[in-house]
């Protein structure tokens, strides 16, 4: 008699062959290249992660823009600045397209080239030589001269913080003609030429008297730009009364080294400002941004301000959806999901980890939808209680506290098999890296589990998050099957709709190929 344990039969259909091997070595889903590209746009930060390094990344990357339309291109470099909110990719497929889809660059510059940053960004790259020149170009340099002319002074003055290269360094690649006494006067000054200070800015006037004498007024403008001088507790509460949203997020710490919070009434102004819904929506700020600011905060820093960071972290994870039926997500903490989610940069290391993006999804999508059962895996269920009056932040922390093994993502799906679980819809949120779920048969162990499990509940869907740059999956994207990167808000609305059935698997790689450019 044939062995049954090796032969035994299996529940549902047989899953698709397996097509791939991942970074890990187990067997996977490649992505299409139109998904894979949008993959990277949406979670790559060009920077090392788990499996792949930053140089390994930037190849892949180039490697996609070659096998899509440079229309694609375009789109994707659009979707991930407007809608995944990101920099260095989609300052990249605008580069790439100065070179490969020059057709397509003007439209692309104009939605994704946003601000200072975005300009350096763009610039840096075109001259590195990784898209295929080392100069601008006449293009590129008119779409520069264009920007620069186009801006307000304030932007102008905002751009000027950061280097490598430096706001200065582009004007004097570019030349732009001025077009008034007064832009001719702030040009020369940003690249410290000779210039007529009378004809400045206010705020450039007020910059240079507060350098020349600190008991002037502190000027309104970028803090950045004060720093190096001599600043006392006074002049760091008139930054902290003037610094916008993102400003304030990121510089509790030193507003509590500088005693800005010492000062009466501060830490409540600084609160209302941090949970004002209107400038967390103006600011595009992450979710785990917010974690990050909470975890990180000084106990100098006031509770005031600590509780206004969990309502802003509310505000945040507003679009975070109602889904219907039973909810189920399955949270990946195994040893992998304890990287960087924006990779290793020296010097410029996100604390956030992987795991802790996954736990703060896993624990929005729970106070949202309360009977959502939550499945922390590595190569065990992790079992735990939440307290949903709990905060979001609160429970994401418990969730993240758990596992550091290997990765078996068929594993809670297998669990549910073996409950007989009813269910309408299964959320993983992961890197896709599975490697320790067994590797016999046709197609992936979380594929071979899902067909089980739609045979017992033939309505239900399977949402994958997954939240770094790789280009295979461990589910196959169909009709029932939606695999889709990132990790905003955008997410959130796509998987909102995938659950209504108001569109199939492939939808993401359509929502980003029906945007106009």
């Amino acid at each position: 008699m044939a062995n049954k344990q090796l032969f035994k039969s299996q529940a549902g259909r047989l899953p698709p062959a397996a097509n791939a091997r991942n970074e890990a070595g187990g067997k996977a889903y490649a992505l299409s290249p139109q998904a894979a590209l949008a993959q990277y746009a949406a979670t790559g930060c060009l920077n090392t992660t788990f499996y792949a390094n930053a140089d390994m990344q930037l190849d892949a990357v180039l490697g996609l823009c070659a096998a899509v339309e440079p229309a694609f291109v375009a789109k994707t470099a659009i979707y991930a600045r407007r809608r995944g909110q990101m920099k260095d990719m989609p300052a990249l497929l605008t580069a790439w397209l100065a070179q490969h889809g020059p057709d397509w660059l003007e439209p692309t510059f104009a939605k994704v080239i946003d601000n200072g940053r975005m300009l350096r960004n763009f610039v840096q790259i075109l001259r590195s030589g990784a898209v295929g020149r080392k100069s601008l170009g006449s293009r590129p340099k008119r779409l520069v001269q264009n920007w620069l002319n186009g801006r307000s002074d304030a932007q102008l003055l905002s751009a000027s913080v950061g280097n490598d290269p430096s706001l200065a360094d582009v004007l004097k690649m570019v030349h732009p003609k001025p077009a008034t006494p007064e832009r001719t006067a702030l040009y020369a000054w940003l690249i410290g030429k000779p210039h007529d200070a009378a004809l400045l800015p206010e705020a450039i006037q007020a910059l240079e008297q507060f350098r020349d004498d600190v008991e002037a007024p502190v000027p309104d403008v970028p803090f950045e730009l004060l720093t190096a001088l001599p600043l006392r507790p006074q002049h760091w509460v008139a930054i902290a009364c003037q610094a916008p949203w993102q400003m304030t997020r990121m510089n509790l710490n030193t507003f509590a080294r500088h005693e800005v919070f010492k000062v009466g009434g501060m830490a409540k102004r600084i609160a209302e400002r941090l949970r004002d819904p209107a400038a967390i929506r103006r600011a595009r700020v992450f979710p785990y941004q917010l974690l990050s600011a909470y975890t990180m905060t000084d106990p100098a820093v006031p509770e005031i301000v600590r509780d206004a960071l969990q309502d802003a972290l509310e505000v945040a994870l507003e679009n975070v959806p109602e889904l219907p039926g039973q909810v189920y997500v399955l949270l990946d903490v195994s040893g992998s999901m304890n990287s960087p989610v924006t990779g290793h940069r020296k010097g410029a290391t996100s604390t956030v980890r992987c795991v802790d993006v996954a736990a703060l999804v896993a624990a929005a999508l729970s106070a949202k939808n309360p009977a959502t059962e939550i499945l922390p895996f590595d190569t065990q269920i992790h079992a735990h209680r939440l307290n949903h009056r709990d905060s979001v932040l609160t429970n994401a922390q418990t969730l993240a506290q758990f596992g550091g093994g290997g990765t078996n993502c068929g594993l809670p799906l297998a669990t549910l098999n073996q409950r007989k679980a009813a269910g309408d819809l299964v959320i993983y949120v992961s890197d896709n890296e599975s490697w320790a779920d067994p590797q016999r048969g046709r197609g992936t162990e979380t594929m071979r589990q899902w067909e089980a499990f739609r045979q017992r509940n033939p309505q239900a869907r399977l949402a994958c998050i997954d939240i770094q740059p790789y280009g295979t999956v461990q589910a196959q994207t169909r009709e029932d099957v939606l695999n889709v990167g990132g990790f905003s808000d955008a997410v959130f609305e796509v998987l909102a709709r995938f659950a209504a059935g108001q569109l199939g698997g492939e939808h993401w790689v359509r929502e980003i190929e029906a945007l106009e450019v």
